[in-house]
């Protein structure tokens, strides 16, 4: 066949893992993948307009301001579509500005592919411009990371990539390719599919020892976290509860996996629920800082651990029997047996709507000036089952996680466990592409606004239509409140009160900013009605802290 230049190799292999849009930053080392992206010169000049050529080609192309945040959103699509994201940004800076999305990537578990333009190999070693090895800077927090180094490869090692990121257990993957071997000549030829791990079948005598855990308990608990949406497991989760009647406590993209009316879903009474239990069944998500490293009650109770490939194995001495495998046949092995006793489900619940009904006097709170929780009072009836919800930040987005509870699986975004601020507008673009016709919600706090907030931009510009609320308490409440906590003073934690709506409106989209707590709905109601990436700053209480129950430590 005629030959064609590394990016049609590169298109093909993300196409036929069922890429559509790749996230980037223009830059010459990874042209290539532009030209094979909108299918060539023809194409463009049959477009009528720059714009619909970039979103009409091969592949989808959205270009950002930051790497930082075209990496970002080919983690969040990840997330979302379970499809692996694709990034790809040039050489040197362009690669080290994603290393924390691709770390957080790696932390989340979130399939994805970063492509690095690289210096020509005929020039290595001359000091040739961006002249970087890259892949040892990102081995440490990738399933894999090489160079090409030969055009007729680059077809093969895209499938290997994105068939790598999609396997157990998912992750990112670092590919990068000299500039001299990615604009040369190599045929097209007919390649098989490449194959995708989901994990076989859990060891029968592990099964066997869960379900008999499971039967001789009498307060067993169900943990539901992101491993089981990214699994497509999520009919096999439901179908375990039901069966089991087993109280659920959801975390992570797990949230939405049992819907807030169920009467099994008691994330609210999680405090109560960890002492009183005694079995705890994690499902999808290490036994870390969030969890308390796998130790529940006191004394501590036995665990089961099931989990899609051995590297996810927890080593807590609490560990009683760890499943491992596809999600979906770990779940279905689980689903016959004797069922929780009722008195034990319907307490939890209870609790759980106990603690909903304290949250209302700090929903509806008056106070001046206004109080965090109060934004959430509004925000909370104007989230339909489809809305999807984004938050980046640290007190402020701690709030959120209390008090919002999707309807469906796979429409919470939060950074995870690596805690990198920074990731909420490359969320937003992912999010608004995934679900164009979702309502879309960012929330951030004001030092995590202060990270990319210049990518409103690329909101503005790709017609991403976000409503974006800020707590702006003009600090560093995370931070600020514990360092007052060990040394009974605080230092560098203030911030300026910014308008950070002025700055939306200036990159194009809306806002205002909100000081009267009575004014907040209204405030939201025209961001959702303006179609236009809508900021509202909200000025909130800076002694008003979230009471936090972990550390990380």
């Amino acid at each position: 066949m005629e030959p064609v230049h590394g990016g049609e190799h590169i298109v093909d292999a993300a196409r036929a893992a069922g890429v559509e849009t790749v996230f980037t930053l223009s830059g010459a080392h990874i042209f290539p993948v532009y030209d094979a992206a909108v299918g060539g010169k023809a194409a463009v000049e049959a477009a009528p307009d720059r714009r619909s050529a970039e979103a009409g080609g091969p592949l989808r192309l959205v270009d950002t301001r930051h790497e930082q945040t075209a990496a970002f959103a080919a983690e969040a699509t990840g997330k979302l579509t379970r499809v692996p994201g694709f990034a790809a940004v040039t050489a040197g800076p362009g690669v080290t500005n994603a290393v924390s999305p691709i770390t957080s990537a790696w932390f989340n578990g979130s399939p994805m592919v970063v492509l690095g333009g690289r210096s020509p190999d005929s020039r290595w070693g001359a000091g040739a411009l961006q002249e970087l090895d890259q892949p040892p800077i990102l081995a440490p927090v990738t399933k894999a990371a090489w160079t090409t180094h030969d055009a007729s490869a680059i077809r093969a090692d895209g499938d290997r990539a994105f068939a790598l990121a999609a396997s157990v257990h998912q992750g990112p993957v670092f590919w990068d390719i000299p500039m001299d071997v990615i604009f040369a000549p190599a045929p097209r030829e007919a390649v098989a599919p490449p194959v995708v791990d989901r994990g076989g079948d859990p060891d029968p005598h592990a099964v066997a020892q869960a379900r008999a855990l499971i039967d001789s308990a009498h307060r067993p608990l169900l943990i539901l976290s992101s491993g089981v949406w990214m699994s497509d497991a999520v009919d096999e989760a439901r179908a375990l509860v039901a069966a089991r009647n087993l109280p659920v406590i959801a975390n992570g993209m797990g949230r939405g996996i049992i819907p807030p009316g169920d009467r099994h879903l008691v994330t609210r009474a999680r405090s109560t629920a960890f002492k009183q239990a005694d079995l705890v069944i994690v499902v999808g998500t290490p036994l870390d800082f969030r969890l308390g490293y796998g130790i529940f009650g006191d004394p501590a109770v036995p665990v089961i651990h099931v989990v899609d490939s051995p590297s996810e194995r927890a080593s807590a001495a609490t560990v009683a029997c760890s499943l491992v495998g596809d999600l979906r046949r770990s779940l279905g092995a689980l689903a016959d047996g004797a069922r929780a006793d009722e008195a034990w489900v319907s307490g939890l619940r209870d609790a759980a709507l106990a603690a909903l009904a304290r949250d209302q006097q700090d929903l509806a709170s008056d106070s001046d000036p206004i109080h965090p929780a109060r934004i959430y009072g509004e925000l909370l009836p104007r989230l339909t089952d489809d809305a999807v919800v984004i938050g980046d930040g640290g007190d402020f987005v701690s709030f959120a996680g209390k008090y919002v509870e999707p309807a469906q699986p796979g429409r919470w975004l939060d950074p995870g466990p690596y805690g990198c601020l920074g990731t909420g507008p490359g969320y937003a673009l992912a999010a608004g592409i995934a679900h164009p016709g979702s309502p879309l919600f960012l929330l951030l706090g004001d030092g995590a606004a202060g990270f990319s907030l210049m990518d409103v931009d690329s909101l503005v510009r790709h017609r991403i239509p976000v409503v974006m609320i800020v707590g702006n308490n003009a600090g560093w409440a995370l931070e600020k409140h514990p360092m007052r906590l060990i040394y009974g003073y605080d230092v560098i934690a203030d911030l300026q009160p910014t308008r950070y709506d002025e700055i939306v409106v200036a990159l194009g989209g809306g806002g205002e900013t909100v000081t009267d707590p009575a004014q907040i709905g209204s405030a939201i109601d025209r961001a959702m009605a303006s179609g236009l990436p809508y900021l509202v700053n909200v000025m909130t209480d800076p002694e008003a802290m979230y009471p936090r129950s972990t550390t990380g430590i």
